[in-house]
């Protein structure tokens, strides 16, 4: 059975779902949006502040799950709108520095609470 965490910095997940799930030495962390610690949903924030919180919540989770940026293998961003794009980019290859784990970008028509980014990961232990 898989260990399920919700790390500190996190707010309380808000559906019948963990953070984040370990399991065989890899970490599986669920779509993070951008709300804060407090549970604050930052629906009315420019899309960096949004992009910036939500990679802060991925790292949080992983650093909960006794991991790091650079054991990433996979990380998959939903952008409400492709035009966030080349903002996202730049924010993340600020975030991830020399880490290029594989990703996926997929353009969706809306996000919950009418957020613009949301991002999962999967990484090693």
């Amino acid at each position: 059975m898989p260990l399920t965490l919700n790390p500190a910095g996190l707010a309380t997940p808000g559906g019948h779902y963990s953070h984040v799930a370990i399991g065989n030495g890899m970490v599986f962390i669920s779509g993070q949006l951008p709300i804060d610690a407090e549970g604050r949903k930052l629906t009315d924030a420019a899309f960096d502040v949004q992009a910036r919180q939500v990679l802060a919540n991925v790292e949080a989770a992983l650093a909960g799950a006794g991991s790091e940026i650079d054991k990433l293998l996979q990380v998959r961003v939903y952008l409400a709108d492709v035009a966030y794009w080349p903002a996202f980019n730049d924010l993340y290859a600020r975030w991830a520095g020399n880490a290029r784990p594989a990703r996926a970008v997929v353009p969706v028509p809306a996000l919950h609470f009418g957020l613009l980014v949301e991002v999962e990961a999967t990484a090693l232990l």
